[in-house]
């Protein structure tokens, strides 16, 4: 395929998504549970699809959510379910979808104060902070969200009590029986409609941020950062750590200025990608121009997806870096400044 002609530059408004149009198509288009590309189908420990293809719809998330519920009971699962959202325009109609049936079905859901968003790393952070020296009632979580995919697309991940991301064998049990519900019209699901879901006894408000934020000094010497007077560029995105890195920066006093505090579920604001596609992949130089182009106004500059599980950094000496070039960086620092860490320990 050849490189579109639009790529790195903002989008023209006639290839935006259609927002209402998208909404509007979540819960009007009923999937057709004899055609396997509107069945429910687990990737990377989650589903993902779009309403206007008939794969990302309200019957693919109650299904969703019914079977998590029941798969979470066969684990022994009691806990609280984690449950954050990202800035797609799909991701708010599936997360009031899912509450639904979580309330209904006795969940102890946790969700955002305020119903902001949260990322994925913070849902992993809540799971791994609940879960830590105990051996029953433990925590799992909901991340709604298509990472860094287009605007048009929804995505639903499960994350266990490990804290990362589900693995095959649940991916599958929890798909499986999705598509049962899916196949029967939503027969198995258990609902409430959502205002009585928010007032549910099982339902609370939490506020993710705080404990997120203040937990980053017992893994990052945020005191070096601040007193090196680094000049930081951070852009959000648009997506789920819109709330976060102000709060960063007062918290711990950084030179860091937050360079776009847009949320657009269009993402008009994002450059068009290689193949025409409007998507926040942070590897690529031709989505990534807007933050490529900080590259002489800071020392570092950061960018991230929807969801904050992938990140784009860009120094002045070579514009945007391969993001395995800084892993390797950050782990060859790990193995060097961990005393505890044993020897034998490796990727």
């Amino acid at each position: 395929m050849s490189q579109s002609d639009l790529a790195g530059h903002r989008p023209p408004h006639a290839m935006l998504a259609d927002i209402p149009e998208l909404v509007s198509a979540y819960y009007t288009i009923h999937p057709d549970a004899g055609d396997p590309g509107q069945l429910v189908s687990f990737g990377t420990s989650g589903h993902r699809g779009s309403s206007l293809k008939g794969s990302f719809n309200e019957l693919h998330i109650l299904a969703v959510a019914q079977a998590i519920v029941e798969y979470r009971a066969t684990l022994g699962v009691t806990g609280p379910l984690f449950v954050g959202k990202d800035t797609h325009a799909l991701s708010e109609p599936a997360f009031r979808s899912a509450l639904e049936v979580f309330a209904a079905n006795g969940v102890e859901t946790v969700i955002q104060a305020g119903h902001g968003y949260t990322p994925t790393p913070v849902i992993s952070h809540a799971i791994l902070c609940r879960n830590r020296g105990r051996t029953g009632g433990l925590a799992d979580g909901v991340v709604i969200t298509p990472s860094h995919n287009p605007p048009e697309d929804g995505g639903f991940k499960y994350n266990p009590p490990a804290g990362g991301p589900a693995d095959p064998e649940m991916t599958n049990a929890i798909q499986k029986r999705a598509n049962e519900i899916v196949a029967a019209g939503g027969k198995g699901v258990v609902r409430i409609p959502y205002a009585r879901a928010l007032k549910s006894p099982c339902v609370r408000e939490y506020d993710y941020v705080l404990p997120y934020v203040d937990d980053l000094e017992n893994v990052l010497d945020m005191r070096a950062i601040a007193e090196s007077r680094v000049s930081i560029g951070a852009d959000p995105m648009g997506g789920s750590g819109i709330a976060y890195w102000d709060v960063i920066a007062s918290r711990y006093g950084l030179a860091l200025d937050v360079v776009n505090p847009v949320v657009d579920p269009t993402f008009s604001f994002m450059a068009v990608d290689w193949d025409g596609k409007i998507r926040m992949d942070c590897s690529s130089p031709w989505a990534m121009a807007g933050l490529v182009g900080l590259k002489d106004r800071y020392d570092v500059a950061f960018g991230n997806d929807t969801d904050f599980d992938r990140h784009g950094i860009v120094v002045p000496d070579r514009g945007l870096m391969t993001p395995n070039g800084y892993l390797a960086v950050a782990v060859e620092y790990l193995f060097t400044h961990r005393p505890g860490w044993s020897e034998s320990a490796a990727v």
